[in-house]
């Protein structure tokens, strides 16, 4: 297991963040949390009166026979929790340590879920493909989600509209689905969110951002090369355009602030100068 990952008092701190720890979306398989999705076997929850479409063979033909209505019953199934999540590992994120403070942060989400005897999936979203090994169940698990972590490592571009809607496609019963990332991808992400959210998937995102990304200080005549491309432009930093760069990312995330809040989701802008533990 990597120190670097999960240090002892990180762990001690997550051990008590993790009974707070509270996923709404459930898998579908059998599992140690009681859903909220009605089920057909498991704990029985209720009655309610037959509707056209109702399997017949759920009838309470006792329950008939007393009142002469029909009634079927609903029962509370046990459901297992799928914790997937996305680390953006284009080469921007190898920019002011962002890609080893997401895998600290994917990590710390990892343990709390498989601590809590549930299933993690880590998710690398580069070059527009989503690589998933198999998921891992229980703390037993743990190492190998972070041995695969670890060898995570920042290189070319990312598409992860493209990544969302292959996990999408491939993982039909919902999870929660936490997106660790710059968002600095161009593309259409907030409309895969939101068909991953229209399938059921709960969803986290969580931008993380290094110091001089958010308050830049430099003056002067430059060549910037895009780390992921190679385009080179030339630009005159000037108090002008810091102003123009800064309202463009209040801008974006404002716009990720306003998405999470629509699909019912939640947002953290991490810094990479910060405690992990906050």
């Amino acid at each position: 297991m990597s120190r670097a990952l999960l240090d002892p008092s990180f762990l001690s701190e997550l051990e008590a963040l993790r009974r707070r720890l509270d996923i709404d979306a459930r898998s579908g398989q059998a599992g140690e949390r009681a859903a909220r999705r009605r089920g057909g076997s498991a704990e029985f929850q209720e009655h309610r009166p037959y509707a056209d479409g109702d399997d017949p063979r759920r009838i309470d033909w006792l329950a008939y026979a007393r009142t002469g209505t029909p009634f079927v019953k609903v029962f509370r199934t046990e459901e297992d929790v799928v914790v997937r999540t996305m680390v953006d590992v284009s080469a921007s994120m190898g920019h002011g340590a962002k890609l080893e403070v997401a895998k600290k942060l994917a990590a710390a989400m990892a343990y709390m879920a498989l601590a809590s005897s549930e299933r993690a999936q880590l998710v690398a979203a580069g070059s527009g493909i989503a690589t998933m090994p198999l998921p891992s169940r229980g703390r037993g698990g743990l190492v190998p989600f972070l041995r695969a972590l670890d060898q995570l490592a920042p290189d070319g571009t990312t598409d992860l509209a493209q990544a969302i809607d292959q996990l999408r496609k491939r993982n039909l019963r919902p999870g929660l689905l936490a997106v660790f990332s710059d968002f600095f991808d161009p593309g259409p992400v907030l409309d895969a969110l939101s068909r991953a959210r229209a399938q059921g998937h709960d969803l986290r995102l969580v931008q993380v951002l290094a110091p001089d990304e958010l308050e830049p200080h430099l003056e002067g005549d430059y060549a910037l090369e895009d780390v992921e491309t190679g385009e080179l432009v030339d630009i005159t930093l000037d108090a002008s355009a810091l102003e123009a760069y800064a309202r463009r990312l209040a801008g974006l995330v404002e716009e990720l602030r306003a998405a999470a809040k629509r699909l019912g989701a939640s947002y953290v802008l991490a810094r990479t100068d910060e405690p992990l533990e906050a």
